[in-house]
C-alpha cells in the first residue's frame, strides 16, 4: 500500500486570535473587482508585519475570509473580512498599519476580536444610497412609487450557470427619494434583503426602468452605505460588529 505523503516541516502555529475588518472601498478603487483586493490584502498583510496563521498541508494559505463583497463599479463604506492571527494584537495598532499598507481608497476602518457566531450569518441586508445625475427628483419618486407598488418586479441577468430571471421586489424592504445639494440630482436610499441570488443595486436599476421606464443619461454613482442585520420594523441596516464590540467590553 502507498504510503500517504506527509507535508515537511513543522506544523503551522496555531491561531490564537481571530479579527473582525470593516473597510471602505472608495473614489477609483471602487472599480477594483474582488480578487484585485485579495491580492492587494495579501500584499499588505506582509506589509504590516501581520502575524498571520496559515493552513496546513501542501500549499499553506493565510486564514482569510471574505464576505458579501460588493459589485464591481460600487464604492462602499462597510466591506468585511475576517482574519486570525497567531498572537494576539493590539486591535488599533494593526488597523492603522493595515491601512497605511494598503492603497489610498482601501481604507481599515475597524478592527474587532471576533466573538462566538457567524459574520456571514449578521449580513442580512444592504443599504445602499443611488445618485442620479440629470435627472427630476419626481421622475425618480415616481419610479420608486411604482416599483413599491408591485407585487412582483421580475429581471434577467446572466450568471456563470447562463441566464437566471429572479424577483427583485421580494428583496426591497424600503425606497427613499431626496433631492441631492447639486442642481438636477435625486437621491435613492434602498435596503436590499439578502437573498438568493442576490438583488444587486444594477438589479433595482433594472426593474426601475422596467417599470417605468427610467433611463439616467450617465450612470448612477452607487455607494453602499451598511450592511448587517435587518430590523424589518424600522427598515434600519445595523451594525454587525456591534456583538462583538459588546462581548469585548463584558
Amino acid at each position: 500500500m502507498a504510503r500517504q505523503r506527509v507535508p515537511e516541516g513543522p506544523p503551522p502555529a496555531p491561531a490564537v486570535m481571530k479579527l473582525r475588518i470593516r473597510y471602505a472601498k472608495r473614489g477609483r478603487l471602487r472599480f477594483s473587482s474582488t480578487r484585485d483586493f485579495q491580492r492587494a490584502l495579501e500584499r499588505a498583510l506582509r506589509r504590516a508585519g501581520v502575524p498571520m496563521a496559515f493552513s496546513a498541508g501542501f500549499h499553506p494559505h493565510p486564514k482569510v475570509s471574505y464576505a458579501n463583497a460588493a459589485p464591481t463599479g460600487t464604492a462602499s463604506e462597510a466591506e468585511y473580512f475576517e482574519i486570525s492571527v497567531t498572537e494576539r494584537v493590539d486591535t488599533e495598532s494593526l488597523r492603522a498599519a493595515l491601512d497605511e499598507a494598503l492603497p489610498d481608497g482601501l481604507d481599515v476602518l475597524e478592527v474587532v476580536e471576533a466573538a462566538p457566531g457567524s459574520l456571514a450569518d449578521r449580513l442580512q441586508a444592504s443599504d445602499w444610497v443611488i445618485e442620479f445625475r440629470g435627472v427630476p427628483v419626481e421622475e425618480v419618486r415616481a419610479a420608486a412609487d411604482e416599483l413599491l407598488a408591485r407585487e412582483v418586479v421580475e429581471v434577467s441577468r446572466t450568471f456563470k450557470t447562463g441566464p437566471r430571471t429572479f424577483d427583485v421586489r421580494s428583496a426591497v424592504v424600503s425606497l427613499d427619494v431626496s433631492a441631492s445639494e447639486e442642481a438636477d440630482c435625486a437621491i435613492l436610499r434602498v435596503v436590499v434583503r439578502h437573498t438568493t441570488p442576490a438583488v444587486r443595486p444594477d438589479d433595482v436599476l433594472t426593474a426601475l426602468r422596467a417599470v417605468t421606464e427610467l433611463a439616467p443619461p450617465t450612470p448612477p454613482l452607487v455607494t453602499r452605505l451598511a450592511q448587517g442585520p435587518l430590523h424589518s420594523a424600522t427598515a434600519g441596516v445595523a451594525d454587525p460588529l456591534a456583538a462583538d464590540e459588546d462581548d469585548d467590553g463584558a
